[in-house]
C-alpha cells in the first residue's frame, strides 16, 4: 500500500516551473516536501496535503524527500485537460489526460541521428560538447524516457540546457510526463521532434534518478536497449552514449560500465560507440568505435554539473569524456554538406 500521511504545509516556496518545494509538519515532524504543480497545484501556508513519505523514509538519495499526493484545501477542484483523452500514469490515482503529438504521417527513413543515454547524468556533456561541435545551428532535441523520474519538470539541467539554448525542446515520452509535449511512445516522440520540429539530432534516455538493484538486468539503464531499437527502426543513425568510470569503487562499473556492456551485447543490430582518446575502453566487435579527443576542463569551466555520484570530474573523469566524446560524435554524424 501507499505509505501516505496527512500534514500541513509549515513553509512554501514559489512554484518554479513544474514543481514547488515545501516544508510539511506530518505527526510534529517538518519534513520536506516536494508538489508537482501540474498535477496538484500550488500549496500555501496551512495547507492540509496528504504526502506520500516513503522515499524519504527509505533514505533514497536523490529521491528522498516526501511527495504531495493531494492538497486536501484547495486542490480538489481541477477541471482537467479540455480536448485530451490519453492518459499518463494511467489506472494509478494520479492519472491525467494529455495533448499527444503524435501525427498521422509517417516519414521514412530518417537521417538525423539519435545518442541513447542511459544516465541522466550524461545529458549535460553530450548537449554541450554538441553545442561546441555543431555551432549555433545545431539543433539538438531531448527525448526524456521511462527508467529515471518520470516527472519532466523535475530536472533542473533541462532548464538550464534550454536556457543556454543548447536543447532546442524537450518531449516526455511513455509515462514520462511535464515536458513542453508529451508522447505516447518513444518511437513517436523522435519522430515528432525529427520530422515536425525540425531536430538535426536527438538525445534519447531517462529523467534524473536512475533505479537500480545491483543486478543485471535490473536497472533504469536497460530502457537505453528499447531507445536505441526505436532509434534504428526509423533508420536514425543511433550512437549509444557508453557509460565509463575511472573513479567508480564498484569494479562492475570501471571502465566501460556493465550497463552498457549489456545494452550492447543485447542490442538486434550494430550502433556506433564514441569513446574519448586517453581511455581504455573496449566495446563488442560488431558495434563501430568512434574515437574523439575531448577536452574534460573545458565542460568543467561552463557551469554545468560536473559531478556524478558525488564525484567530481577530477575524481571521474572518464565519465565525463565518454559523454563528451559523444556530443562530438553526434554533431559529426548529422547529414548535411561538409559533414
Amino acid at each position: 500500500m501507499l505509505k501516505l500521511r496527512r500534514g500541513t504545509v509549515l513553509e512554501a516556496g514559489p512554484p518554479a516551473d513544474a514543481f514547488q518545494r515545501l516544508s510539511v509538519d506530518v505527526a510534529g515532524e517538518a519534513r520536506s516536501a516536494l508538489a508537482d504543480t501540474g498535477l496538484v497545484g500550488a500549496s500555501s501556508v496551512g495547507d492540509e496535503v496528504v504526502v506520500n513519505v516513503e522515499a524519504q523514509d527509505l533514505a533514497l538519495g536523490s529521491g528522498g524527500f516526501d511527495l504531495v499526493h493531494v492538497n486536501l484545501t484547495r486542490g480538489c477542484a481541477a477541471d482537467g485537460l479540455a480536448g485530451a483523452h490519453v492518459m499518463k500514469l494511467n489506472y494509478t490515482s494520479l492519472q491525467h489526460a494529455v495533448l499527444t503529438v503524435e501525427g498521422d504521417q509517417l516519414a521514412l527513413p530518417l537521417t538525423a541521428p539519435v545518442a541513447i543515454i542511459g544516465l541522466h547524468g550524461q545529458l549535460a556533456p553530450v548537449a554541450w560538447a554538441f553545442g561546441e561541435a555543431a555551432g549555433a545551428g545545431g539543433r539538438l532535441g531531448y527525448v526524456q524516457t521511462s527508467g529515471g523520474a518520470l516527472p519532466g519538470g523535475f530536472s533542473s539541467v533541462v532548464r538550464d540546457l534550454r536556457d543556454r539554448g543548447l536543447l532546442a525542446g524537450h518531449l516526455t515520452a511513455g509515462q514520462a510526463f511535464g515536458g513542453e509535449g508529451e508522447a505516447i511512445t518513444t518511437v513517436g516522440a523522435i519522430h515528432h521532434g525529427i520530422a515536425d520540429l525540425g531536430w538535426d539530432a536527438v538525445l534519447c534516455g531517462p529523467g534524473p534518478g536512475i533505479l537500480g538493484s545491483g543486478s543485471a538486468l535490473g536497472h533504469g539503464g536497460m530502457i537505453a536497449l528499447d531507445s536505441a531499437h526505436a532509434a534504428l527502426a526509423l533508420g536514425c543513425p543511433t550512437l549509444v552514449v557508453a557509460r565509463m568510470s575511472t573513479g567508480d569503487p564498484r569494479p562492475r562499473h570501471r571502465g566501460v560500465s556493465h550497463h552498457t556492456r549489456t545494452v550492447l551485447d543485447l542490442l538486434l543490430a550494430p550502433v556506433t560507440v564514441a569513446l574519448p582518446e586517453g581511455f581504455d575502453a573496449e566495446i563488442p566487435t560488431r558495434h563501430s568505435a568512434h574515437r574523439m579527443s575531448v577536452d574534460v576542463a573545458a565542460y568543467a569551466a561552463s557551469g554545468l554539473p560536473a559531478k556524478t555520484m558525488g564525484r567530481t570530474h577530477d575524481e571521474d573523469p572518464a565519465f565525463f569524456a565518454a559523454a563528451l566524446a559523444a556530443g562530438g560524435a553526434l554533431a559529426a554524424l548529422r547529414p548535411g554538406p561538409g559533414r
